[in-house]
């Protein structure tokens, strides 16, 4: 675990909440950086997130193990912010667990640091709040697109707005996160691509 640049955490967050460097350089004081291979758990199921990350390098998804088969509930890449935030703000664990699906940077604050955060200074509250409302809000998009494309639309828009999603993503995970099979997000990639 290593200490954190404060200029190079500015800048991750700044889409999020623009803030002073030397509020960033005591914000990163509270950060710890954390590397993970392709594939290697970041947290188990049936474990409480102890963490908020913001990714640095790579991707990360959230999966749910249910009918002897691994379901994929979420996708991050670089510069999203990702934990299981259900866990995290009740404190329990549940049966999701977050796996580095390529070799993966990220930067976290641990749950007790955030709570320091929240009564110790006004600007650490809005940086947590940024974290909690990205979250929110990409959940929110999720759920929408969801329930108003079909798999293809959902597949069309990540081909067209972040294509390098499908290179990086495994096609499995990928298939499972539309909702749709593997052979299905076949045919539609042939369609599409043709």
């Amino acid at each position: 675990m290593n200490t954190v640049d404060g200029q190079f955490i500015k800048s991750l967050f700044d889409p999020y909440f623009n803030a002073p460097l030397h509020l960033w350089k005591d914000f990163a004081a509270h950060l710890i950086k954390r590397t993970f291979k392709k594939n290697e758990t970041i947290k188990h199921e049936s474990e409480s997130e102890k963490y908020i990350n913001i990714i640095s390098e790579g991707s990360v998804g959230i999966f749910l193990w249910t009918d002897n088969n691994t379901k994929c509930l979420d996708l991050f890449f670089e510069n999203d912010f990702c934990c299981d935030f259900m866990s995290f703000i009740n404190g329990e664990p549940n049966h999701l667990f977050t796996q580095a699906l390529e070799n993966t940077e990220i930067y976290s604050i641990h749950k007790n640091d955030v709570e320091s955060l929240y009564y110790d200074s006004v600007i650490g509250l809005q940086i947590v709040r940024s974290a909690a409302e990205s979250l929110f809000v990409h959940k929110q998009e999720q759920q929408i697109e969801l329930m108003t494309m079909t798999a293809e639309e959902r597949y069309k828009k990540i081909f067209e707005e972040t294509p390098d999603i499908i290179q990086r993503t495994p096609s499995k995970h990928l298939a499972s996160f539309l909702g749709i099979t593997p052979e299905s997000m076949s045919r539609i990639r042939n369609k599409i691509t043709n």
